[in-house]
C-alpha cells in the first residue's frame, strides 16, 4: 500500500506527535466558534508558526460529527497544470495516524476526464495540501473512519473554474462532506515581486490590510465574477485564488439548482506574517474563513 510520506514534518511543523497535538489544542482552544458548522472553509498553508494560530479559527468552525469525508483543494506551487490533479497513493501520513484516501470518489473524479494524477515526486514536493493534514486529523482524532480527498488545483481560467465548480458542487451539496480551501493571502515584497502601496491607507502594511479585506469582503459576498474582476485588478498574489474560484462557483452552481439553500461565507480571523514598513521588508497575509449552507 503506498503511503505519501509528511514530507514538511520537522521543518514547516513538528514532527513530533506530543508537541504538535499540545500546538494544535491551543490554537483551537485559543479560537471561538463563530461560524459554523462549516461546509467549507479558506484557511493558510504556511509554516505553523506563522499561520497556525490563524488556520486555528477555521478549523474551530469544523463540527466533525457529521462528517464523513474531507475535500482538501490546495493550488499547485511547482508544477505547470492547466487542470486538476488527484493523488495516486492509498494513504497520506502525518504524525498523528495516516488519513485514508476515498477511492470511490476518486473513481467518480476520475471517470470524468477532467483530473489527471500527479505523481508522487510532486505530491510530496506541494505543501499546500499537507499544511492542512495536522489539523484534519487533529479536528477528527475521534472520527478516524473519515476519508479525505485531496485535489491539486492547476492555474485555471474563469471557465475552467465555472467548469470544476459545477463538478464538485454536488459533493459540497452533501452534509457529509467539509471542503477545506487552501490558501494565503498577499505576498507582499520584491521577492515575490508585489509591491503594490497605496499611500492613502497609511503604513505599507495597512494598505495591505486595506486590500486584503477588499478581496476578502468580495469572497464574503460570494460574488465570483466580482473576485475575477479584482484579481485582474490589483493582482493581489493570493496562492489560492483557483481553489477559491472554484468554491465560489459551486456555490453559484448550488443556489442554481437546490431550493432556497442558504449559503453564507464569514471571515474569521486575519494576520500578517510581519508588518512592512519598508519597500525592503516583506511579508505574506493570512485569512481563515467558514461557508455554511443551510
Amino acid at each position: 500500500m503506498s503511503v505519501r510520506k509528511a514530507s514538511h514534518a520537522g521543518s514547516w511543523y513538528s514532527d513530533s506527535a506530543k508537541e504538535l497535538g499540545r500546538q494544535l489544542d491551543g490554537w483551537l482552544e485559543a479560537a471561538n466558534f463563530s461560524h459554523g458548522p462549516a461546509r467549507a472553509i479558506i484557511a493558510p498553508h504556511a509554516g505553523y508558526r506563522y499561520c497556525g494560530s490563524c488556520a486555528g479559527f477555521a478549523y474551530k468552525q469544523i463540527d466533525p460529527s457529521n462528517v464523513k469525508r474531507v475535500f482538501i483543494l490546495g493550488p499547485s506551487h511547482h508544477v505547470r497544470l492547466s487542470g486538476c490533479a488527484l493523488s495516486t497513493v492509498a494513504k497520506y501520513r502525518t504524525p498523528f495516524y495516516d488519513l485514508t484516501l476515498d477511492t470511490q470518489v476518486y473513481k467518480e473524479l476520475h471517470s470524468t476526464g477532467c483530473f489527471e494524477w500527479m505523481n508522487l515526486e510532486t505530491d510530496e514536493d506541494e505543501h499546500s495540501i499537507e499544511m492542512h493534514l495536522p489539523y484534519v486529523a487533529k479536528v477528527f482524532e475521534n472520527h478516524r473512519d473519515i476519508t479525505i480527498v485531496p485535489i491539486l488545483v492547476g492555474s485555471l481560467s474563469p471557465e475552467r473554474e465555472t467548469h470544476y465548480g459545477r463538478l464538485l458542487s454536488r459533493y459540497l451539496a452533501d452534509p457529509n462532506n467539509c471542503f477545506i480551501i487552501s490558501s494565503d493571502f498577499c505576498h507582499w515584497g520584491q521577492r515575490f515581486r508585489y509591491t503594490h502601496y497605496d499611500k492613502s491607507c497609511g503604513e505599507i502594511y495597512q494598505s495591505i490590510q486595506r486590500l486584503d479585506q477588499q478581496g476578502m469582503s468580495i469572497i464574503e459576498m460570494l460574488d465570483t465574477t466580482g473576485f475575477t474582476e479584482y484579481l485582474k485588478k490589483y493582482g493581489n498574489t493570493i496562492c489560492g485564488r483557483h481553489p477559491i474560484g472554484v468554491l465560489l462557483n459551486m456555490v453559484d452552481h448550488i443556489r442554481e439548482t437546490s431550493n432556497g439553500l442558504k449559503a453564507s461565507l464569514k471571515f474569521v480571523d486575519y494576520a500578517q506574517s510581519s508588518q512592512c514598513r519598508s519597500f525592503n521588508d516583506s511579508s505574506v497575509s493570512y485569512a481563515s474563513a467558514a461557508l455554511l449552507l443551510e
